[in-house]
């Protein structure tokens, strides 16, 4: 059984499931599908398109699936996905996809602090964090267990690596490659995220041949092609350093300097 406030406006054709919780005068229109055990804030709105997981937790004020910011827009049907117990907080603002992907999708178990915001045709992956007024940009792509600190920004198209940690108050305009601390303005690679790293499992020698990849990409005089083959020779045998190569190989805007 769903409890519902009087003054909450939630459309009769939307797909609720149970066991949720909508507060006051949140809006849920028409195309809506919730799962089970959710949370929905007082004065949230869920426009059509939006497709939300189990035991989600949506706090006040927060807009999942409204219409993109993108001047090409031109009412198609498109979606906002929310993985299972994901967390938003207050004033976060989702932007459903454009026709180019249809949709927009955050993963499960993520944290979204006040303030944040997912551009159209944004995928972000697992257990992600962006913390307060984190921005990202259309197309961007944000891979699993990454966090992005207070403040930071995505510029569009560009991808972030999993495992990476971005500083506060950073510019990401290049790609982030996978399990690396970047930060400062212009933003810089600076190590690898070892405490995270560390926490997840990551076991000692792996981290050691992580560490080595990127001082041979970063620090060993080569370029960025030069470097990704040198890896591959010494080190290729290894998933971690495959995902390293794969990530830098795909990247079209190029990894972020030292």
């Amino acid at each position: 059984m769903n409890t519902i406030h009087p003054t909450a406006i939630v459309s009769n054709k939307a797909k609720i499931g149970d066991n949720n919780i909508i507060h006051p005068f949140t809006i849920i229109e028409d195309d809506v599908e919730i799962g089970n055990d959710c949370q929905i804030g007082p004065s949230a709105v869920l426009y059509n398109g939006a497709r939300i997981g189990n035991r989600v937790k949506i706090y006040q004020s927060v807009s999942i699936a409204h219409r993109p910011q993108d001047l090409k827009f031109g009412d198609e049907t498109t979606y906002f996905y929310v993985g299972d117990d994901t967390v938003i907080h207050e004033f976060v603002t989702f932007h459903r996809g454009t026709q180019e992907t249809g949709l927009s999708r955050v993963g499960k178990n993520c944290l979204f602090m006040a303030y944040t915001h997912v551009a159209h045709d944004c995928v972000v992956g697992d257990n992600v964090i962006f913390a307060n007024l984190v921005q990202i940009g259309g197309h961007v792509h944000i891979e699993d267990w990454v966090i992005l600190a207070g403040a930071s920004a995505v510029h569009q198209f560009c991808h972030v690596g999993k495992h990476a940690m971005v500083g506060a108050n950073s510019l990401v305009v290049k790609d982030v490659p996978p399990f690396v601390l970047s930060g400062r303005f212009p933003i810089k690679y600076e190590g690898l995220n070892k405490v995270g790293l560390r926490r997840r499992g990551f076991s000692n020698d792996d981290i050691e041949i992580i560490k080595k990849t990127y001082d041979t990409i970063y620090n060993s005089g080569f370029n960025v092609s030069q470097g990704i083959a040198k890896v591959e020779s010494d080190f290729g045998t290894n998933q971690h350093v495959q995902d390293i190569i794969k990530f830098v190989r795909a990247s079209k805007r190029g990894i972020i300097g030292r």
